[in-house]
């Protein structure tokens, strides 16, 4: 394969968005793969879910930002993985307390 190509088949996939595609299905796995395997002392359901929905508002807002969307809507994206952290972080912090 032509290595120019493969730059301009990487280029598409990026300018398109598809690249956050592909990832989000990747992470969509991951979230499924974690709900199967043996629960650990430490780590819920719950927790995978909250942390794995911030970083997908960071890929949608990726997405939204390479796709030219209206700026508003990498707002939203970008608002919603904040929101989605700070609930991570906050049941992390009151779990230790509880210690």
């Amino acid at each position: 394969m032509d290595p120019s190509s493969v730059a301009d088949s990487l280029h598409g996939l990026v300018a398109s968005g598809r690249i956050v595609d592909l990832i989000l299905v990747l992470v969509a796995l991951e979230i499924v793969v974690m709900a199967l395997l043996p629960r650990r002392p430490t780590l819920s359901p719950v927790d995978v879910l909250v942390t794995s929905l911030a970083g997908v508002g960071l890929l949608l807002a990726l997405r939204a930002a390479l796709t030219g969307a209206p700026w508003s809507w990498t707002a939203l994206w970008l608002g919603a993985a904040l929101v989605a952290h700070a609930v991570d972080l906050l049941r992390r912090w009151f779990r230790g307390a509880g210690r």
